[in-house]
């Protein structure tokens, strides 16, 4: 995968069924008896997905209830909804959507189903690269199967030492698949930096073997909240410092979005971690386009390059600022029509 003026990859979070909005936001609306998630569409017109079934009775709860609206977007099989979400990310400035369904049910021949569903449903909306994301490896496959390469490469996420994940490293080969690979361990999640290290060191070393494309690694060291221990941060970012010094053309990315988790303000958070994030060697970032914007993202890389001489002559930083310049006077294009997938 390339992406033109080495501008930073990203992978939108969005589409997944673990996805929850609280009842007090401002998007949710409840009027005579129904609940509603509210949304803008890519046309400015206003949209409602009705959400009062997953809403619970009890009203002290209702005050403190997360709705899961991606979850119930596909159980209504709403179009509109599903079109926005995936939409959305990608005028956002996503190149990769990563699609999970593992809420969706706790038995495994309905998550393949949801997925063979989700990868078909997806593929129709956009031609971006869909990222096949699951806990269960059989839960991939079935993603891969309904995947149509001639509309774009599947991403696989992700690949670790835990049991049975190996198996990927050889679907991503027999696909020309994408493949991400995290740094969890065969005995659990990794406690510092050198274990993140050790593990990528591991999985890098199991691509070797199956011939997965440099290009077409992304490693992630995993993102862990602060407000769980306070050198969480720290163990990210000494491992990315790491392994792109190990690994100069590997791609890196996060999670980026996980180290707030439970603390006020996460947004000022997120955009903070990022900026070290980029600073410390990743090229890639997973989290919210629509919430966190790219450009700012990209204008810090580039010129954090230049400024410390990663970009010799401000060469690509130069290549950069022309093709916002190109950006800017080229004549707005119609958008294109929405395709659509039977509901039923």
């Amino acid at each position: 995968m390339k992406v033109t003026n080495n501008g930073l990859i990203i992978i939108g979070e969005n589409f997944n069924a673990t996805r929850k909005i609280k009842a007090s936001s401002p998007r949710v609306l409840r009027e005579e008896g129904k609940w509603y998630v509210t949304y803008t569409q890519l046309d400015g017109s206003q949209g409602r997905l009705d959400v009062t079934d997953t809403i619970p009775e009890d009203p002290n709860q209702q005050r403190v209830f997360a709705i899961p609206h991606i979850a119930e977007a596909c159980r209504q099989k709403n179009m509109d909804y599903i079109t926005w979400a995936i939409k959305s990310q990608e005028v956002a400035g996503a190149h990769i959507i990563d699609l999970c369904v593992d809420e969706m049910s706790v038995y495994p021949e309905e998550r393949y189903d949801w997925m063979r569903w989700l990868v078909t449903t997806a593929q129709s909306i956009t031609s971006t690269v869909v990222s096949i994301d699951s806990s269960d490896s059989n839960t991939i496959y079935a993603g891969l199967e309904a995947h149509d390469g001639s509309i774009s490469r599947p991403a696989i996420n992700s690949f670790n030492l835990e049991d049975g994940r190996q198996v990927l490293v050889d679907m991503a080969r027999e696909r020309n698949a994408i493949l991400f690979a995290n740094a969890s361990g065969n005995r659990g999640m990794p406690q510092n930096e050198t274990e993140r290290i050790d593990n990528l060191e591991k999985c890098m070393q199991m691509m070797d073997e199956g011939n997965i494309p440099i290009e077409d690694r992304f490693l992630d060291p995993l993102v862990f909240p602060i407000g769980a221990g306070p050198d969480f941060g720290n163990h990210y970012l000494d491992a990315v410092r790491e392994m792109r010094a190990r690994y100069p053309d590997v791609h890196i990315f996060g999670g980026h979005s996980n180290v707030s988790f439970g603390l006020p303000q996460r947004k000022i958070l997120n955009h903070a971690f990022v900026v070290l994030s980029i600073m410390s060697g990743c090229d890639a970032l997973m989290i919210d386009p629509i919430m966190n914007q790219v450009k700012p993202f990209d204008d810090f890389r580039f010129a954090a390059n230049s400024l410390t001489a990663k970009d010799e002559f401000s060469v690509a930083y130069l290549k950069y600022i022309r093709s916002l310049s190109q950006r800017s006077t080229r004549p707005a294009r119609k958008p294109k029509a929405t395709a659509q997938v039977a509901s039923g």
